[in-house]
């Protein structure tokens, strides 16, 4: 057993790695235990969102746009192109090097920074005790004074529709496919669902998408989801709502297919595709991280008990990312690794659980951050909305991408910023800005009065905070002050 360690982080993810990299700049002797491998062995870093998660999606989405693009706007712009293909293992080849190059990058950081990289699986025993297990089957224990878990998630599988690997896929068989499937069902109309239907409908698959739920996109501000809903529908998405997956059926044999049978209003409906996603949501990875002697606590889900630092019941032991409540973003375990890391060092940092911006990176962006219109009338609280479509801001005109709205709501006695909601282009990084002013407690006064370099799609920003309090000057105000 070694004690040279002060911290011991399991899982180098987005919390993971931003953890032992803080810790080990704050002056802690750091390990960081990482069971992704190559196939030499050696750890490989970044967890599922730099592996099979947010940076692999994200390259095919922009990938798959440029194509649409090609083939559908470049008309727009007196651009004539023919014979367009998509060569798709070359589209899969640059996102895994993408996907190398970054995963590399936190390596040479972990080096920069003097973090000890250990290539394997981690679990907790008691007293603050780790135990390794290498990937050639032996086992190590360590122990240092803090802890932090970060095991992150995995995807959730559903008895309906078994996880074969092969033409039933979870999320990260959808990032491997090595030709376009003519037929492609995806299950569940959530983040991921809605991304990789994107990305293989703009590649000419005939998407449907199976939602459980009666409601497209709760969690949005629903002004924004009707929105989002007509405009992915005219892009090809087949949405169907209520729709309730009962069972499926591979046909084996040269050309392999999958009948699903679901349910919906009409009662028992039965479809069939060539690929099948299965994007139901995903669940911490918590099972065989804790001996039972470990007194950490799991809540029935499966997620580490913590309290609003992150911190579990046992001393010393801390968990974040993935693995603790909220949502489950890499940004938000990034931050929540920042603070653990602070926090062991003596400081008091903590994480605004209210103002962590959501993104969903289909074609329109939506992003939103803060109170929905919903939320606030459910309150109770009175509030004022101002809002500003793209289709008639300068920027978004001349790149043709006019499709969308940015809507702030504020409250109506104060003019604090309660909400920012975005369709449309560049949403997720417009809404920085607003996350930024929400911070700092700004009032949609505020934002009006700041300027704004013209043209910029950031204008709509501006504009909608004006026309909070009737002060549009591009737009018409739904009333004056």
């Amino acid at each position: 057993m070694s004690n040279k360690y002060d911290v011991i982080v399991i899982g180098a993810g987005p919390a993971g790695y931003v953890a032992a990299i803080r810790c080990a700049q704050l002056g802690l002797k750091t390990a960081c235990i990482e069971k992704w491998h190559d196939d030499k062995k050696n750890a490989v870093y970044g967890g599922t969102c730099l592996n099979v998660g947010c940076i692999p999606s994200k390259a095919l989405l922009d990938s798959s746009h440029k194509y649409a693009e090609a083939q559908h706007d470049f008309k727009t712009h007196g651009i004539s192109a023919s014979g367009l293909k998509m060569d798709v293992p070359a589209m899969i080849a640059r996102k895994a090097k993408i996907v190398d190059q970054l995963t590399g990058g936190v390596k040479q950081l972990f080096t920069a920074n003097k973090v000890e990289g250990i290539a394997g699986v981690g679990k907790l025993l008691a007293n603050k005790t780790v135990q390794i297990t290498k990937h050639d089957g032996s086992t190590e224990e360590m122990s240092a004074e803090n802890i932090i878990l970060c095991a992150g998630s995995a995807p959730i599988n559903i008895p309906p529709a078994p996880v074969d690997n092969d033409t039933i896929v979870d999320s990260t068989g959808a990032l491997e496919f090595s030709a376009v499937p003519k037929r492609l069902g995806v299950i569940g109309a959530g983040v991921i669902g809605l991304e990789l239907g994107s990305v293989w409908a703009r590649l000419g698959s005939e998407v449907t998408v199976l939602e459980a739920m009666d409601a497209f996109l709760p969690a949005v501000d629903n002004q924004l989801a009707k929105s989002a809903l007509k405009i992915m529908t005219k892009q090809g998405l087949d949405i169907k709502l209520g729709a309730k997956v009962t069972g499926s059926k591979v046909a084996k044999g040269k050309a392999k297919s999958v009948t699903v049978n679901y349910t919906d209003k009409d009662g028992e409906q039965e479809i069939v595709f060539d690929k099948l996603i299965v994007a139901v949501g995903r669940r911490p990875v918590s099972e065989n991280l804790l001996d039972e002697k470990s007194g950490v606590e799991l809540d029935k889900r499966g997620f580490v008990v913590v309290d609003e630092t992150c911190a579990t019941a046992v001393a010393g032991v801390w968990a974040c990312g993935d693995l603790v409540r909220g949502p489950m973003l890499a940004h938000k375990g990034m931050e929540e690794g920042v603070m653990v890391a602070e926090r062991i060092a003596g400081k008091k940092t903590q994480v605004n659980y209210d103002l962590v911006p959501f993104v969903i990176y289909t074609h329109p962006e939506i992003a939103w951050v803060g109170k929905t219109e919903e939320q606030l009338k459910e309150e109770g609280r009175e509030y004022s909305v101002g809002s500003f479509p793209f289709s008639i801001n300068g920027r978004a005109m001349a790149a043709n991408e006019s499709d969308g709205m940015v809507k702030i709501i504020a409250d109506a006695k104060t003019d604090r910023v309660l909400g920012c909601h975005i369709i449309g282009p560049s949403a997720a990084d417009l809404m920085q800005q607003m996350v930024i002013a929400m911070e700092f407690s700004a009032s949609a006064e505020d934002i009006g009065l700041t300027m704004f370099s013209h043209p910029t799609l950031s204008e709509a920003v501006h504009e909608a905070a004006l026309a909070v309090n009737g002060h549009a000057i591009h737009g018409v105000n739904k009333r004056k002050r």
